[in-house]
């Protein structure tokens, strides 16, 4: 039987990466996707360095065929997908009132929109318990307003993981999205802790299941 498959969105050197390194070693082949192949292939490497089967693509999630694309190669290539994580969010350090219409659209098609596409298209390859988890944010609650596009983006992406859980679960898939509720790389929200926080969401056993977690340290 082929190997279970983690495929991570908005991959980084940070949580992303702690996330694939944990499913990992619960023996998934684990695929991080950065905008660049380039910069996910050294994070792919640190993995393969340690043991593990992983591999980086690129990936542009401001194009929804793009996102389709890669999504459908990676569920041909390995066969499968079992858990789906949207990790993006962008920081764009403007208020409501610098903020344009244009810019919030990107923001908002990176960090929340992108999503569609992404489920839509490994929807087909979910094998038996497929889980989807999204990293959410503390400013889906209490946005800062000088970055109010994350507000929008966090806000956004926890509301379609309630849809997408209510849809997906007749068929035995389930949702999540995870807020963290506090500074990432501070105190109790290292990249480690977080990073164990969204593992521990997504193979949580079905009679405990909820399609929001907070972790709050």
């Amino acid at each position: 039987m082929a190997a279970p498959v983690l495929l991570v969105l908005g991959a980084g050197p940070g949580v992303g990466l702690s996330v694939g390194r944990l499913f990992a070693r619960d023996g998934y082949v684990v695929v991080l996707a950065c905008r660049l192949g380039a910069e996910a292939e050294p994070l792919a490497k640190e993995l393969l360095g340690e043991g593990f089967d992983a591999e980086g693509v690129g990936v542009d999630l401001a194009d929804p065929d793009d996102v389709t694309r890669i999504v459908t190669e990676v569920g041909e290539r390995h066969g499968r997908i079992d858990v789906l994580h949207f990790n993006p969010s962008i920081f764009r350090q403007a208020d409501p009132l610098r903020l344009t219409v244009a810019e919030l659209i990107e923001d908002f098609t990176i960090g929340a929109a992108a999503l569609l596409p992404a489920v839509q298209a490994a929807r087909p390859f979910f094998a038996a318990g497929a889980r989807v988890l999204v990293t959410g944010s503390a400013a889906a609650d209490k946005p800062w307003h000088e970055a109010a596009s994350l507000g929008v983006q966090k806000a956004a992406v926890r509301n379609l993981v309630t849809s997408l859980d209510t849809t997906l679960a007749p068929e035995g898939f389930r949702a999540v999205a995870v807020q963290i509720n506090g500074v990432l790389g501070e105190g109790a929200f290292t990249r480690e802790r977080v990073a164990a926080a969204l593992h521990a969401a997504a193979v949580r056993p079905l009679d405990d299941w909820t399609p929001h977690v907070s972790y709050n340290g």
